[in-house]
């Protein structure tokens, strides 16, 4: 007789790299997996559009705590822009409200891409997730009311041409957080005065999840859940590899759950910090192991850790 399944959802918790389908919100996308995985509690690291596809990190229960990790991981983005409209969304979705018969060589296009690499100013796009007043810019959008969203200085690492054709190209970019890739093509049609929108847009890595190591629904699908749990979970600590981590023992960890600060004074403990490049007086994060175990992300300064996020027993 097989597992039953938990009608609330069971308190699992990892990470999940899906590759998300076109056509599908972000918020349809992790109602499926918490369906698939009968996950309890669960969220997701920086939102896809329905027509875009590409990387879209799930986390399930206690790695909702590691989302803000994700989110301001770099990304990279492989992606189409089609010369000669605007549209209202920025992207196919909309409606056309200005064309133009000009259409930018190879050379104006790469002459071009130095304006919008490093520290670019961006207005995000109308229809977007952006909150004005409580109300998410697309509804209002959608509702005909007129809205101005204030710009803001987004991160460009890298911005290259991949082929150029007559009526669109292709591009790759690697990009901080916050930077809408449709205000990207908009700028830039507007900039080589021809208009410009997103006519495909894949999302190809964010920080450690990348294509390699992603999961397509259609397998998960096949699956039953216990199955699936197997197949795709990634463990918690798997988006905090980049950071120290102090391994603490049990009396240690005890007062870390509890919330409370320690203060690692006596030399052998302040040798435990100073191995792993901690101990400074500038405040540093590392994560917290007992026995190998995920137990807390904690801030550093000199001597003494401070818990920030504490995790409860983490089981997959």
């Amino acid at each position: 007789m097989g597992k039953r399944r938990n009608k609330k959802g069971d308190p699992i918790s990892g990470w999940v790299n899906l590759d998300k389908p076109y056509g599908m919100t972000s918020t349809q996308a992790i109602g499926k997996i918490r369906r698939l995985l009968n996950a309890q509690k669960i969220g997701h690291a920086g939102t896809l559009d329905p027509l875009a596809t590409g990387i879209l990190p799930i986390a399930l229960g206690e790695a909702t705590k590691t989302i803000s990790f994700v989110q301001d991981d770099l990304k990279t983005y492989q992606f189409t822009v089609a010369w000669g409209e605007q549209r209202s969304t920025d992207d196919l979705e909309g409606e056309i409200i200005a064309s133009s018969e000009h259409r930018p060589s190879k050379e104006d296009i790469l002459t071009l891409l130095p304006r919008f690499t490093g520290k670019v100013e961006q207005i995000p796009p109308s229809f977007s997730a952006i909150k004005i007043d409580g109300k998410r810019a697309y509804d209002l959008a959608r509702s005909g009311k007129e809205i101005e969203l204030k710009s803001r200085i987004v991160n460009i690492e890298k911005l290259e041409l991949i082929e150029a054709r007559e009526n669109e190209a292709d591009f790759e970019m690697l990009c901080g957080k916050g930077t809408y890739v449709r205000s990207l093509a908009r700028d830039m049609g507007e900039s080589l005065n021809c208009y410009g929108y997103v006519s495909k847009l894949c999302r190809t890595q964010v920080g450690c999840f990348s294509q390699e190591n992603a999961i397509l629904l259609d397998i998960l699908e096949k699956m039953d859940y216990v199955s699936a749990r197997s197949e795709a979970l990634l463990p918690v600590k798997t988006v905090l590899d980049d950071i120290p981590a102090l391994a603490v023992n049990e009396e240690e960890t005890a007062k870390i759950r509890s919330g409370q600060s320690l203060e690692f004074i006596s030399r052998p403990n302040f040798e435990r910090l100073t191995a792993l490049g901690l101990g400074t007086k500038e405040t540093q994060l590392a994560v917290v192991l007992f026995q190998g175990e995920l137990v807390a992300i904690i801030e550093q300064c000199r001597v003494q850790i401070k818990p920030i996020r504490v995790f409860n027993n983490i089981s997959n």
